[in-house]
């Protein structure tokens, strides 16, 4: 089998994920194209060289439904011979479209591919799908649902994770990405969004608080509380199936959980036959890939049992592994991560990550392979690891190797 070789990453920067952010104005399918774009000038690929673009988004109703994929593509200036694949794995649709990519390259079904994903929160709501496990009684029932801050704060919880230990988590989460964005540390993977004139709209993320500390967290109010107290009692239902605990803390807030964002991320994958025609030099390897399913009520779990996966697939340890993106979907998920495996806090997104940056739901996981990559070529590493949650009991977790 062959291997599968990241050529390159980029993104967009971060807009927040309301009216007034400054992406507000661009659709996922013009973000997503303008990224397909980049990629394409970047690398110089002219003509249909890409087998497929595979792109994940988590909400596909309204304009980010249909088959964005093949949108962004006929939109791009990239050959119109080259077709389009939407997914969905909620929030790690962006590495699953990566993940998928490999498997194809790696099985020979083509060359080359282009993987990524892109969410704008500010024009698609969360949630305005109208997903079957929310809305449907019968699965809800069977699946013990309650909306993510509640598995966030059972997690907490069970865990023995205190409001002190989440908002700490999230302090250094926004200290580590104000130092980050200060020296350039993401320059290499930022493309400027522009509009239909080639001037700027954003060129930087712009959802960061630098300067926030415990006094500022500690003023704000949990934001699952009421929701889990009042009916229809999501509290109950967690407890239902985590009958030990007396009570869910309700330690999780708009400071200590993941930024609501526009953003979208490509990432170029192939064998080592295109690189050569092309004149490209990979960058990274992809080792090992692995998804799992997860109790679906504490639901934000996965990392932990992902990343026991793709170590076994790649025959690795955890002491193995030189730096970490663990997905901040909430401060409890990474703190978990954290103790499941005695992780050393100082491996673990160095860079900041979701707290503070914000997390564009199908691009986070192409974002953060970005991100590591960058982070390991800049520090003369050689092997890193991501992974995320997802939503409705998931996991997902990649191995990658620098070359």
């Amino acid at each position: 089998m062959r291997d599968a070789l990241i050529y390159d990453a980029l993104r967009s920067p971060r807009g927040r994920g309301r009216p007034d952010g400054a992406l507000h104005e661009v659709t996922s399918v013009a973000l997503s194209a303008q990224m397909l774009d980049a990629l394409a000038a970047r690398n110089g690929l002219a003509g249909p060289v890409i087998e497929d673009v595979i792109w994940g988004n988590a909400t596909q109703v309204g304009e980010q439904g249909g088959c964005l994929a093949r949108s962004a593509v006929l939109m791009s200036g990239l050959d119109q011979a080259i077709p389009g694949l939407s997914i969905n794995r909620f929030c790690a649709s962006g590495l699953e479209a990566v993940m998928l990519a490999a498997n194809q390259v790696k099985g020979g079904a083509g060359e080359a591919y282009v993987a990524g994903g892109v969410e704008m929160m500010s024009r698609v709501a969360m949630g305005s799908d109208g997903a079957a496990i929310a809305v449907d009684p019968r699965l809800a029932m069977k699946a013990g649902f309650v909306p993510q801050g509640i598995s966030a704060d059972l997690i907490a919880t069970e865990h023995g994770f205190s409001r002190t230990d989440c908002d700490a988590f999230a302090v250094e989460s926004q200290t580590r990405a104000a130092a980050a964005q200060a020296s350039g540390r993401f320059d290499r993977s930022l493309v400027a969004v522009r509009d239909l004139n080639g001037l700027p709209i954003l060129e930087t993320d712009e959802a960061l608080r630098p300067g926030t500390d415990m006094q500022a967290l500690g003023a704000l109010k949990p934001s699952f509380k009421e929701m889990g107290e009042s009916m229809p009692g999501f509290d109950k239902v967690a407890l239902m199936r985590y009958p030990h605990l007396e009570r869910i803390e309700h330690v999780h807030h708009a400071g200590n959980s993941s930024g609501i964002v526009d953003g979208a991320a490509a990432v170029l994958v192939g064998s080592a036959a295109f690189g050569a025609a092309q004149g490209l030099r990979p960058r990274a390897r992809i080792r090992a890939a692995a998804r799992v399913g997860t109790e679906p009520t504490i639901m934000l779990t996965g990392p932990v049992p992902a990343t026991q996966k793709v170590l076994a697939a790649a025959g690795m340890t955890i002491a193995d592994i030189d730096l970490f993106e663990v997905n901040e979907a909430f401060s409890a998920v990474v703190l978990r991560f954290l103790q499941a495996f005695d992780a050393d806090p100082a491996k673990v997104n160095v860079n900041g990550g979701a707290i503070a940056l914000g997390h564009p739901l199908g691009a986070t996981g192409a974002i953060l392979l970005g991100t590591l990559l960058d982070e390991m070529e800049a520090r003369g590493l050689g092997t890193g690891l991501i992974t995320l949650c997802v939503a409705s009991g998931m996991g997902v977790a990649m191995v990658i190797e620098r070359l």
